[in-house]
């Protein structure tokens, strides 16, 4: 099977690395690529969202499991599919959604691949009522390091370590995935101002249980009274009946538009504190205070930024760095004072969210626990930027919180296991299933997964 040696990066497009890049079409020639990787390893590679290190594997082999991509079946009555872990959400979203169904989890993106949403178990604007992905999965097919491909079932050791495991468990190749059903392609969208991040607490507190999705963006920019500001946005699928006439006629229509792909090229230093000062000022102020019901289609409630190829260039060559990290109900003081610090130091973020965390799910290193979850980006030259994070890092962990391996780039191994209990059980589980370690990422590497 040919392999290209070629550099490999994650989304946020820091420390890139050397591996040989294997593109299997079929089971056998995935089998083939993980008998044949060699002394360093290899891992599975959808289509690179992951922000760091997780798909990256230096002087190894990566396999790109983006060539299987076939929907195998759907169930239209009973709401499930079967298909290739290759297959993007995307394309599931262009099948399902004249059928009357939705993918049950999204994060920001929806080129994300079925095996990536399963190794990342990423979550949406949705966790407090769904969960993250792995929760509607029933059963997935697994190539594990012996060649072998394995049934794996719900409420099995080698499911909860696979699901959120970021790989390295094996390669997963099916994946049957229970759907959300739909009236519409629209979105019923309510947004409102919060003044500050106690304001946004309160709201997102008292009102989430009325909404199926609920995120909040905020300026970290912003100081003094005014640190935390936010515009809080919330919604369902709309029914059928609250779209006008005209929509009516297609009401599972799914077009999403797309922008100009940003420049290869740009100018290191453009989302600088001014810039980014600048976009948030404007982007607060043209927030309704209060609007109710607006009709907006999926792509732009979920996915804006897909609309803009490549718009990671933006951060210049240099890339940036995506920080996630969860805290628990009762530690709102930590997430307050991380703010605080973020806004004194004024770090150039205008991708910040603020969500609500509900019901944890079983993965060994799944994500997600009941409670606060804070992302930022902020690009990866910013001066002192790598202590400041680990200082962070320091209060995450002793409030009991943890870090998003699937953004992660940079933290640091000692912490590791303060922030997931279960990590010995993956490790051992680890050992007994891949004695020579063949599934090997420089995630795995760094932190001694």
């Amino acid at each position: 099977m040919p392999a290209d040696s070629v550099s490999v990066t994650g989304w946020g497009r820091t420390a890139p690395t050397t591996a040989r890049l294997v593109r299997p079409r079929t089971y056998g020639e995935a089998a083939a690529a993980v008998r044949e990787c060699g002394a360093r390893g290899g891992i599975a590679r959808g289509l690179g969202r992951a922000y760091g290190d997780a798909a990256q594997n230096a002087g190894g082999a990566v396999f790109d499991m983006t060539g299987l991509d076939r929907i195998h079946a759907i169930d239209a009555g009973g709401g499930t599919v079967l298909c290739d872990a290759g297959v993007s959400l995307h394309r599931l979203m262009e099948v399902l959604l004249p059928l009357g169904w939705f993918v049950p989890v999204t994060p920001g993106t929806r080129y994300v691949t079925v095996g990536g949403a399963i190794g990342a178990d990423i979550h949406g604007k949705n966790h407090h009522v769904s969960g993250s992905f792995a929760r509607h999965v029933l059963s997935f097919e697994l190539l594990t390091a012996d060649g072998e491909i394995r049934p794996v079932g719900r409420g099995t050791p080698l499911f909860d370590a696979t699901a959120g495991g970021m790989g390295l468990t094996g390669v997963i190749l099916t994946a049957t995935v229970r759907l959300q059903p739909v009236e519409t392609a629209l979105m019923s969208v309510d947004t409102e101002r919060a003044v500050d991040l106690d304001d946004l607490m309160a709201r997102l507190t008292s009102g989430d249980h009325r909404y199926r999705y609920s995120v909040a963006w905020i300026d970290l920019l912003a100081r003094g009274a005014g640190t935390g500001r936010s515009v809080l946005t919330r919604g369902d699928h709309a029914p059928l009946d609250a779209l006008p006439p005209r929509a009516r006629r297609h009401p599972l229509a799914f077009r999403p538009s797309r922008l100009p792909a940003a420049p290869a090229f740009v100018p290191e230093g453009l989302l600088g504190r001014t810039t980014v000062g600048l976009f948030n000022e404007l982007w607060y102020r043209r927030a309704p205070r209060a609007r109710t019901g607006e009709l907006q289609p999926i792509p732009a409630f979920f996915h804006p930024l897909d609309g803009v190829p490549h718009w990671n260039r933006v951060y210049g060559r240099g890339g940036f760095v995506q920080y996630q990290f969860v805290v628990g109900h009762g530690r709102e003081e930590t997430l307050r004072r991380i703010v605080r610090r973020v806004s004194e130091r004024r770090c150039p973020s205008f991708l910040a969210v603020l969500k609500r965390f509900g019901k944890g799910d079983p993965g060994w290193l799944s994500f997600p626990v009941p409670g606060w979850t804070l992302a930022l980006d902020v690009p990866a030259g910013l001066p002192g930027l790598g202590s400041f994070l680990d200082e962070l890092d320091e209060e995450v962990a002793g409030a009991g919180g943890r870090v998003y391996l699937a953004k992660d780039a940079r933290l640091r191994p000692e912490l590791l296991a303060a922030m997931y209990p279960r990590l010995g059980a993956f490790r051992s589980l680890r050992r007994e299933l891949d004695p020579r370690g063949v599934f090997t990422s420089d995630l795995s590497r760094r932190l001694g997964l």
